[in-house]
């Protein structure tokens, strides 16, 4: 089974024991569908936009440019960075770099996202301050240059 599946189940169920204890006269069987409508409410309120329009956002499919982000805060998600560069154009996806050995955050990464939103994002968020760090954004160089050199 999937996570996902398990997750929701679980939530559903502490959905249902919810009702139940607050309307102990309700049958068990209707108890649970209104826990997990219960639950499904409380989820919707409490999700962010950004992560919901995340989820349903399909992959941008024209040109698009690699963007290195240097100086990034170690604490920060790859969501996060995705909802700052989604404001600048459609973003294929986010790549921050982690150690091998220690899993942690090296404080750079990747951003591929539209190519004139790549340009926008390039101009108004190099040496922009986010989470108390001064960001360093410009195109990343390709992996072919790198041979060649």
């Amino acid at each position: 089974m999937q996570k996902s599946f398990l997750i929701v189940l679980g939530i559903a169920i502490l959905g249902a024991l919810a009702i139940y204890q607050l309307m102990p006269q309700l049958p068990a069987f209707l108890a649970f569908p209104a826990g997990a409508l219960l639950a499904a409410a409380v989820y919707a309120f409490t999700s962010s936009p950004s992560q919901v329009q995340a989820k349903t956002q399909e992959a941008y499919n024209g040109p698009t440019m690699t963007l290195y982000v240097g100086n990034l805060p170690y604490r920060a998600h790859d969501t996060e960075v995705k909802s700052l560069f989604e404001e600048y154009g459609p973003v294929n996806s986010v790549r921050l770099v982690r150690d091998r050995k220690t899993g942690r955050r090296k404080g750079f990464g990747f951003v591929e996202m539209s190519e004139s939103g790549a340009q926008k994002a390039m101009t108004k968020l190099n040496d922009f301050i986010f989470q108390e760090r001064t960001l360093k954004v410009r195109e990343a160089k390709s992996q072919d240059s790198d041979k060649q050199e």
